[in-house]
C-alpha cells in the first residue's frame, strides 16, 4: 500500500489483463467515442485503463506551457527575417484577441 501524489492511500493490485496502479475515476463519454476507444484499445492491445491514461497524459503534455513554448521555439527556428515581421504582427493580433 502507498500514498499517491494526491495524498490518498491506495494499494496496487496486479491483474493479468495489465491493470496498473493508479487512481480510479469515473467519466462519461459519448457512445461513439467509447466504441472508437474500445476498437483502438483492441488494435493496440492495451487495456482500456492504459489507453485512457495514455490519452490524458498526452493531452496534459500538449497543453503544458513548456510544451507550447518549446513547439513555438521549434517553429520559429526556421523563420526568415522577412517572415518574422509577419509572424510578430500575427502573434500580436492573436494575443490582443485572446482572453488571458
Amino acid at each position: 500500500m502507498g500514498i499517491g501524489k494526491s495524498g490518498v492511500r491506495r494499494s496496487c493490485v496486479s491483474i493479468p489483463s495489465g491493470y496498473t496502479c493508479g487512481m480510479k475515476t469515473a467519466i462519461s463519454i459519448p457512445d461513439d467515442l467509447f466504441e472508437d476507444a474500445e476498437r483502438l484499445a483492441r488494435t493496440l492491445q492495451k487495456s482500456r485503463s492504459r489507453l485512457y491514461g495514455d490519452a490524458v497524459r498526452e493531452y496534459v503534455a500538449r497543453h503544458s506551457a513548456d510544451h507550447v513554448t518549446g513547439t513555438l521555439d521549434e517553429v520559429l527556428e526556421g523563420v526568415t527575417p522577412d517572415e518574422a515581421g509577419f509572424a510578430t504582427t500575427a502573434a500580436r493580433t492573436t494575443l490582443e484577441r485572446s482572453a488571458w
